[in-house]
């Protein structure tokens, strides 16, 4: 049994292939790190405008972003092993992914990789507030994006 990964692509931005690639990705990083099988996320591929609208409503913030995340449960069901755990929504926009990838000379699938991965670590509760754990964060999401070959 795997985690339950449900993407929801608004625009049909990814072919049937790449959701597959992309799921594959994140329960590769959901075991790596040691995430129950019984938990549950979804991914939301979106635009600018759509997650413009999320990012000023939640975060006041009247700009589109790349990622944003909002976790459900913070582990309150991790012990209780009939009930899913439900880790909660990462949102894409893929404007930004695509924007993003040709500014830094990787391929779209790298630049979706790092920010599909990003989302999830936040969901597990990593932050980059600090330069401690932005060290912590950013050095766990090179290592799963380098384990599934999407090294720099």
């Amino acid at each position: 049994m795997a985690v339950t990964i449900d993407i929801i692509d608004e625009n049909s931005f990814l072919s049937e292939q790449e959701k597959i690639w992309l799921t594959e990705l994140l329960q590769k990083a959901c075991t790596e790190e040691k995430v129950s099988e019984h938990a549950e996320l979804s991914l939301t591929l979106t635009n600018d405008e759509i997650i413009q609208e999320i990012n000023k409503e939640y975060r006041g913030i009247d700009n589109p972003t790349d990622v944003i995340t909002f976790a459900l449960n913070d582990g309150e069901n991790e012990l209780q092993a009939e009930l899913p755990n439900l880790l909660g929504d990462i949102i894409i926009s893929m404007d930004k992914a695509k924007e993003q990838a040709t500014s830094y000379g990787h391929s779209l699938e790298r630049e979706l990789g790092f920010l599909a991965v990003h989302g999830l670590l936040h969901l597990l509760g990593y932050t980059h507030d600090t330069v401690e754990t932005e060290r912590e964060m950013f050095g766990r999401q090179e290592s799963i994006l380098q384990s599934h070959g999407l090294a720099r």
